[in-house]
């Protein structure tokens, strides 16, 4: 499995499958969230919204993912995910580390071959960019070591700032 790192927009990115930083109620937000809202159109609040009201009545659990399709994205689908909030006593690595895995097992079963990453939990949950960068790096080498025959064969860490990049390429250069 090749793993890169790109600066960018997650939404023009064309893989099979981006990853959204979501919060629990898939209804949208700002950051990630509201850039793939915005940019899949008004059909992924509406399937998030069916989520909501068939499997997910409650939300969707902190280091859970659901796919949707990706409707006006270039990626076929977009993967949900709602990674721990630090500023909430959300501090457990493992919640991180669970979305990275839950995503890839969930892109997996889909039939995705490449998916992009944003730095799910960094930003407005308060994760420092280092430990996520260490967090995703670990989880996504242990999905790629358990599943040698996985048919996910990139992911791409979708990077908006330079910041954030460096910090990624600092962990990855260790």
């Amino acid at each position: 499995m090749r793993i890169e790192l790109v600066q960018g927009d997650i939404t023009t990115r064309a893989v099979d499958a981006i990853v959204n930083a979501a919060n629990s109620s898939l209804l949208g937000g700002g950051g990630v969230d509201g850039a793939i809202h915005r940019a899949a159109g008004p059909e992924l609040l509406e399937a998030c919204r069916e989520l909501r009201r068939t499997e997910l009545p409650d939300g969707l659990p902190v280091g859970a993912a659901v796919a949707t399709s990706g409707f006006r994205l270039s990626a076929r689908w977009v993967i949900h995910t709602v990674g721990p909030n630090r500023h909430a006593g959300q501090t457990d690595p493992a919640l991180l580390a669970s979305c990275f895995r839950e995503s890839l097992e969930l892109a997996e079963s889909l039939g995705a071959r490449s998916v992009a990453f944003p730095a799910v939990s960094a930003g407005v949950y308060g994760w420092d960019a280092r430990q996520v960068a260490e967090t995703a790096f670990d989880a996504v080498s242990g999905f790629a070591a358990s599943r040698p025959d996985s048919g996910v064969e990139l992911v791409e860490f979708v990077l908006f700032s330079p910041g954030m990049v460096e910090a990624f390429r600092r962990v990855r250069e260790g």
